[in-house]
């Protein structure tokens, strides 16, 4: 940015009222309207992105400032069991002048499908898998909420018995209790509907430590004596350095990789429903289910998954699953997999033609929104991807017969691959200053 905004302003993007982020977002976009603001911009985009209605520094005002500080095009929201941000970054996109998608993440159960007892995309338990809706229209929103009402209330009750099991083991080693209600509950946004998480947990043990040590030298002490939790050293010298604005986080991801299974208590049914289920749910209000593929994980970029095995092992069988269950495609984060594994991957999803979607979950200040892999031209069909995702929320929330798979859609005896080609000319000619005027540009 040639001229940057004032601290102020930008700082009330992350502000704890909506309609003080908002209105910060409508004063940050007409600066930039007037020229007050100078925006760059690269092709990249980021459609998965977490906000604080799950786990994460921003709201989902500041995480469209953010994209549009990455000089991305387009960015999309995707919480984990809540929808509670997407109006909000429908808003706060327009307001911003940046194209902007809405969805959501969560965890279904696997049994009885041909994978079931196996490890999929989730490395704290078995045949529960993280799937997507992507997509969703404005209009879903509201109905989607009340779908996930049950799951966030299920996971609660496990997040309390966490909770228990955490003090059982920290309290004796002179750390004071967690309370859920004020240290855990209290930094989420679940008065809001927004999920509470493990992070969340995580992140409370966290604040109690530095509480308790101070932070650097001592803290560091303190994990790996009496906690007895491994750290690396590229990481030691992150917790000891005064200057490390992500410290917290740095801890958090440690914690994630290296603890949480300590006290970690399996979902249950309640929690997470069948996955043919929340499918089926998805393609009835218009959004586009989609598998997250994980992959075999070397080094975590982000720190919080060990070195594992997961779907590469039986990616042929995983994939002709998907497409079965009625899945329209498949999420996929570059930055985490080699080129050989999303190369073997982008093959099944063409053979079974699937949708390809991509995005980079940012739950850390540590992160950057930026993907530059996508920037590769092996990548680039993933930049369409995007703004096909752009154009199908915009037109099947105009009239759900134009969302990118409906069966009325005049494009719908297409290939996939010609469908999205289709749909991100139609993504690309829409203004993001008013993303909702698109019925001259319905496919006829």
């Amino acid at each position: 940015m040639s001229s940057p905004a004032p601290a102020s302003l930008i700082a009330d993007l992350n502000h704890a009222d909506r309609a003080r982020r908002l209105e910060a977002a409508r004063l940050v976009g007409a600066a930039l309207k007037r020229g007050d603001l100078q925006r760059d911009v690269t092709t990249e985009v980021n459609c998965h992105v977490h906000t604080i209605y799950s786990f994460s520094p921003y709201s989902p005002s500041m995480a469209a400032w953010k994209a549009i500080e990455a000089k991305l095009l387009a960015v999309g929201v995707i919480d984990h069991d809540s929808v509670s941000g997407c109006h909000e970054m429908l808003d706060a996109g327009a307001a911003l002048g940046i194209a902007a998608t809405a969805g959501c993440e969560i965890r279904t159960s696997f049994a009885g499908t041909r994978v079931a007892g196996k490890k999929l995309n989730n490395p704290d338990s078995v045949e529960i898998g993280y799937i997507a809706l992507h997509g969703l229209p404005r209009r879903a929103i509201d109905d989607t909420k009340r779908f996930l009402a049950p799951v966030v209330a299920a996971r609660n009750l496990r997040n309390r018995r966490m909770v228990e099991a955490l003090n059982a083991l920290i309290v004796p080693l002179g750390v004071p209790a967690l309370d859920f209600d004020r240290d855990v509950a209290g930094i989420s946004r679940t008065v809001e509907q927004g999920s509470i998480t493990e992070r969340h947990l995580l992140f409370a043990l966290v604040h109690k430590l530095y509480d308790l040590t101070g932070g650097g030298a001592k803290l560091l002490e303190f994990v790996t004596g009496p906690m007895g939790v491994k750290v690396a050293p590229k990481v030691a010298g992150f917790l000891t350095d005064p200057a490390n604005p992500h410290a917290r986080y740095d801890l958090l991801g440690v914690f994630k990789s290296a603890f949480l299974d300590r006290v970690f208590i399996q979902p249950g049914a309640d929690e997470c429903m069948p996955v043919k289920k929340a499918v089926d749910f998805g393609l009835a209000v218009g959004a586009i289910p989609v598998y997250a593929y994980l992959g075999d994980v070397g080094e975590s970029p982000t720190g919080d998954k060990k070195a594992e095995k997961f779907e590469d092992g039986f990616l042929d069988e995983l994939v002709a699953e998907v497409k079965a269950l009625g899945f329209l495609g498949i999420t996929y984060m570059p930055p985490r997999n080699t080129k050989a594994q999303l190369a073997r991957l982008s093959a099944l999803c063409k053979q079974h033609d699937l949708f390809e979607i991509s995005g980079v979950d940012i739950n850390s200040s540590r992160q950057s929104f930026n993907c530059p892999e996508l920037l590769d031209p092996d990548y680039a069909h993933l930049l369409d991807a995007t703004w096909a995702l752009f154009a199908h929320e915009r037109l099947g929330n105009h009239d759900q017969r134009f969302g990118l798979f409906d069966a009325r859609n005049p494009l719908a005896a297409l290939p996939t691959a010609q469908r999205v080609a289709a749909y991100a000319t139609i993504g690309k000619a829409i203004d993001p200053w008013n993303p909702d005027a698109v019925g001259h540009l319905l496919p006829r």
